[in-house]
C-alpha cells in the first residue's frame, strides 16, 4: 500500500523554501532539502521524481501564495485603477514580507528549470489585469499588461534589495498605466 503524500511532501516543500531563502536556487540541492527536513533522501524521491519537478513545484507554491494575497486584497473591487492599485500594492507588500522572494523572483528568471514557469506565470498575471486596463481605457490592454508585469517585478526586486517599499516607484508605475495612450 502506498504511503500518503502528506505530511512528508509538505515538510520537503517547507524545507526547500527555507533552503532557497537562505542559499538561493543554486544552493537548493536535494541533500540540503532532506537535511533541513530531517528526512531520508529516499523520501524525496517518493514525492518528487527529480530536482526539476521539485523546483517547479516550489516556484508554483510560492507564486500561488502571492496570488492568494493579491486576490484577497482585491475582493469586491470592480475592474479599474482602484483594483489594479490594490493588486500591485498587495503583490509588492507580499514580496517584501515573504522569505524566498530573491530566489523565486530574481533567480528564477535565469534558472533553466524555471524559465517556462516564469513566462507562463507572467502571462497568467498579465491576462488577469487586462480587464483593469480595459476599464481604464487602454486600446491594447494585453501589451500594457505585459509591460506592467515587468515593471512591478522590477519594483519588487528594487524593494527587496532596499529592504523597504519604494512608494515613488509604485506611484510612478500606476501613474503610467492610469493614462491611456
Amino acid at each position: 500500500m502506498p504511503r500518503p503524500a502528506e505530511p512528508g511532501r509538505t515538510a520537503l516543500l517547507t524545507a526547500g523554501a527555507e533552503v532557497a531563502a537562505d542559499r538561493g536556487l543554486r544552493g537548493l540541492s536535494i541533500n540540503a532539502v532532506v537535511e533541513r527536513a530531517g528526512m531520508a533522501k529516499g523520501s524525496f524521491y517518493h514525492h518528487f521524481p527529480d530536482r526539476r519537478s521539485y523546483v517547479v513545484t516550489l516556484h508554483r507554491r510560492y507564486h500561488d501564495a502571492l496570488g492568494a494575497t493579491v486576490a484577497e486584497a482585491t475582493i469586491g473591487l470592480a475592474p479599474g485603477l482602484d483594483r489594479l492599485t490594490a493588486a500591485v500594492a498587495g503583490y509588492l507588500d507580499a514580496c517584501l514580507a515573504t522569505r524566498g522572494t530573491k530566489a523565486f523572483l530574481a533567480q528564477s528568471r535565469t534558472d533553466t528549470d524555471l524559465l517556462d514557469e516564469v513566462h507562463a506565470r507572467n502571462g497568467t498575471v498579465a491576462a488577469g489585469i487586462e480587464p483593469d486596463l480595459s476599464a481604464i481605457g487602454w486600446p491594447d490592454p494585453g501589451a500594457v499588461a505585459h509591460l506592467l508585469v515587468a515593471m512591478v517585478a522590477e519594483i519588487a526586486l528594487t524593494e527587496l534589495y532596499a529592504r523597504e517599499p519604494r512608494p515613488d516607484l509604485r506611484a510612478t508605475a500606476l501613474t503610467l498605466v492610469a493614462r491611456p495612450a
